[in-house]
């Protein structure tokens, strides 16, 4: 609709010696005010010297428009200009959908721009929480959607293998392992807690007997750091690969401080006035940046807090030649962002080249009730368990059917039934159905073998009533869903599409019999329902969702 209308409008802006605009289209909350409606008369307005409502008559005599495209034009309000496309317009565009098949949704705004999108990012402590889950969803799902919009996608993942938390897992790591020698031998008071600790304790003595007991203890717990981590993170990525997570890069923040960047970093600030010394810390002047405080950059113990390597990391992205960076964090990360981001605008980056992305945490809910604790491995509920308990396709939807800056509220109970109760079974039976109809077709004669892929050879005019031309309609606006949920950074509009769609297809089905004695009819309906299994099943792969045939 929108390109139509584009076409149809800049000709006739042209024809009035109108330049130097660009219209836009949205679609009107209410329904009676049609399908999309533009503004472009109230923008023009005061540089033509004219009135909104005049402008706009005069751009409405001077569109020429397909009337078996779009059947009305008003002109509403201050100066809106309202069209109301022709259900012929809608069922021709099913031809599209079904030629384009598994393409159909893509567009290239992005005009293969490198874009990073990093999420997740877990140092390899501990395992994966419910938390990390969410993000994992919303961070894959939106690298997705950038990709399918245009943009050249690495995803990747930043951790740190180095520091005080690493330290801490060797400890703990060596305490339960010695335990098993001698139960007396004493715990790290802030040591790691969970059971996955007495796991790699068990794994190493499997491996190795008591031969650490006989060496020097800084000799043992490097040895326990390095099986820890390599533990962990082969449960990290074995865990997101089981979401159907993959990641291109993995970039360990220690490169950061082996290849000098963060040095490199202050000594650029200090040049610029923007480092200085103070109790035997070195800070970064943010308030001359505009903020509201100044930061420590290196506490007077040497090490850095978080701001500087993450001030280095960021450079690294734009020195790597992304020219679109996508950060995905959770809510904890927000006090840290805007010294990132002055920092990089300090060091000469455009930072509104980098979009921030804040998602809310998770709750889990049981009959009710709140789930917090692991049943056997760490003080929280585990992303695996999760998993275990209501599959990939449940997790990934219900992390991001609703929207980001929202509390989730997960409701097992619900995550697990097999009912349309279920959001995701119900959009996952509505593509099975469409599988189960095009079989019937096909068995009762009135579909050969094969013949799918050429229904766009039907005759679609046959297409008229309400409900054929509601789903239709729907159809038709997937690639305008799948820009605006990617400018947005909103993927739950995503399942609330989808869920329309499934919504709109039981109705058509319920109102229409699809095989039915008339040939070129049944062909039709046909159509219409092999492109709404198009779009369900695009729709579910960006999402990362399974499409099932049969359930």
């Amino acid at each position: 609709m929108k390109a139509y209308l584009a076409e149809k409008l800049n000709a006739a802006l042209s024809s009035l010696s109108y330049t130097g605009v660009e219209p836009t289209f949205e679609q009107p909350k209410l329904e009676q005010h049609g399908d999309l409606t533009t503004n472009v008369a109230m923008v023009l307005a005061k540089k033509a010297g004219k009135n909104p409502r005049v402008l706009a008559q005069e751009i409405v005599n001077a569109l020429k428009l397909d009337p078996d495209s779009v059947e009305k034009v008003e002109i509403a309000g201050p100066g809106f200009i309202n069209f109301h496309f022709a259900g012929a317009f809608f069922v021709r565009g099913l031809q599209g959908i079904l030629k384009q098949g598994e393409s159909f949704g893509r567009t290239d705004g992005g005009r293969g721009v490198r874009t990073q999108v990093e999420f997740v990012s877990a140092n390899p402590t501990g395992p994966l929480s419910v938390g990390h889950g969410r993000q994992a969803a919303i961070g894959d799902t939106i690298a997705t959607l950038l990709e399918w919009t245009g943009h050249a996608v690495t995803r990747e993942y930043y951790y740190n293998n180095a520091g005080r938390q690493m330290r801490k897992l060797a400890e703990s790591t060596y305490a339960r392992y010695r335990q098993l020698f001698d139960p007396s031998f004493p715990f790290p008071e802030d040591g790691y807690q969970g059971e996955y600790i007495k796991d790699i304790a068990e794994q190493l003595k499997s491996a190795r007997g008591d031969a650490l007991l006989g060496v020097p203890e800084e000799e043992a717990l490097q040895i326990c750091k390095e099986v820890s981590e390599a533990t962990l993170f082969e449960n990290i990525r074995a865990v997101l690969a089981r979401m159907g997570v993959r990641f291109d890069v993995f970039f360990n923040e220690d490169s950061l401080y082996t290849s000098g960047a963060l040095q490199e970093v202050i000594s650029e600030l200090r040049a610029k006035g923007l480092v200085y010394d103070q109790d035997g810390a070195v800070w970064f002047k943010a308030t001359a940046l505009g903020l509201e405080q100044d930061r420590v950059m290196i506490k007077s113990t040497g090490e850095p807090t978080y701001r500087l390597p993450d001030i280095a990391y960021h450079r690294e992205k734009f020195r790597r030649g992304f020219g679109f960076i996508v950060d995905i964090f959770g809510a904890d990360h927000i006090a840290t962002i805007p010294d990132v981001l002055a920092g990089i605008e300090a060091l000469g980056y455009d930072k509104s080249r980098v979009k921030v992305v804040i998602h809310q945490f998770v709750t889990l809910l049981r009959d009710g009730q709140q789930v917090k604790m692991s049943k056997r491995q760490a003080n929280f509920v585990t992303l695996e368990e999760l998993l275990d308990e209501v599959g990939p396709d449940a997790a990934r939807f219900f992390f991001v059917m609703r929207s980001i800056s929202s509390h989730l509220e997960f409701d097992l109970n619900l995550a697990k039934e097999q009912t349309e109760k279920n959001p995701v079974y119900y959009l996952q039976y509505a593509h099975a159905r469409i599988a189960s109809i095009l079989r019937f077709a096909e068995s009762e004669g009135a579909l050969a073998a094969g013949e799918q892929r050429v229904l766009a050879d039907a005759n679609l005019d046959l297409l008229s009533g309400a409900a054929e031309i509601g789903l239709a309609k729907l159809l038709m606006s997937f690639p305008d869903v799948i820009v605006s949920c990617s400018t947005s950074f909103e993927p739950h509009r995503l399942t609330t599409y989808l869920g329309d769609v499934a919504t709109a297809f039981h109705k058509f089905y319920h109102d229409h019999r699809v095989v039915v004695p008339e040939r070129d009819l049944s062909r039709a309906r046909l159509a219409l329902c092999k492109a709404t299994q198009i779009v369900l099943a695009n729709g579910l792969k960006i999402l990362g969702i399974s499409a099932p045939e049969r359930m």
